[in-house]
């Protein structure tokens, strides 16, 4: 689920297995106009993401059997697209990266301050809302599918992550320019995310396997400067990633 009425407050699932951060952090949510539900596992963030349909979890990434991970990469793997704001006291660069290549769109560490995590919860949502236009948009064999929030090349269906499908959307609208990191931090991101920029790195490599597995390479890097969706040129050499 990538957007809710304006009628409507956000559902937020948030998933915890130390029960003051866990009843603290549900408090500070209901506080803020969000409807909560909590678990304790990440059996149970599963039971219940399938039951009740959150607009994003706020997931712990510690948790017992299934860690956050496990749990991101599950729901990816049927087809669950949910945005993902991870929790850990793991801050390492490998470990935020590992957040995002599970699948998740931001990464808190810990001790973290309530209102931060109100925040980013908050500009994720912003930025995998549904657009309500139903606009399509192409380049070369490549389209995107506002209404239905889906990605396709050469008739194949892509699946995207919602940061992925802001992110391919945003090169699309640029198709045939060159954009650079911080004009992607802050229209992709929204200046909210704080981070660094081998995140977009990451991102960039993660569209590639997905959009540049057949056909020609269309996501180029433009060293120095930014990035570029366009068709390759006769000097242009594949990216290794």
């Amino acid at each position: 689920m990538n957007g809710f009425p304006a009628s409507r407050p956000a559902t937020v699932l948030v998933v915890d297995d130390e029960v003051d951060i866990l009843d603290l952090l549900t408090a500070a949510l209901e506080l803020s106009g969000f409807t909560v539900f909590s678990a304790a596992t990440g059996a149970e963030a599963l039971e219940l993401t399938a039951r009740v349909a959150p607009d994003i979890l706020v997931l712990d990434v510690m948790l017992p059997v299934y860690d956050g991970f496990t749990v991101a990469q599950l729901l990816r793997a049927e087809g669950n697209e949910v945005p993902v704001l991870f929790l850990s006291a793991r801050d390492a660069l490998e470990d935020r990266l590992a957040g995002l290549g599970a699948g998740g769109d931001d990464y808190v560490s810990k001790p973290f301050s309530f209102d931060e995590v109100v925040m980013r919860i908050r500009a994720i949502l912003r930025r995998t809302a549904s657009p309500g236009d139903g606009e399509l948009l192409r380049y070369a064999e490549l389209e995107l599918d506002e209404a239905a929030h889906e990605a396709r090349r050469g008739g194949r269906t892509i699946p995207l992550s919602p940061t992925e499908f802001k992110l391919l959307r945003y090169l699309l609208v640029n198709s045939g320019s060159v954009v650079s990191k911080s004009q992607i931090f802050d229209r992709v991101w929204n200046s909210d995310f704080v981070g660094e920029t081998r995140v977009i790195d990451s991102y960039i490599s993660y569209l590639r396997r997905k959009i540049d597995s057949v056909g020609p390479p269309l996501i180029h890097t433009i060293r120095g400067v930014g990035y570029s969706l366009r068709l390759p040129r006769a000097t242009d050499e594949r990216p290794s990633s």
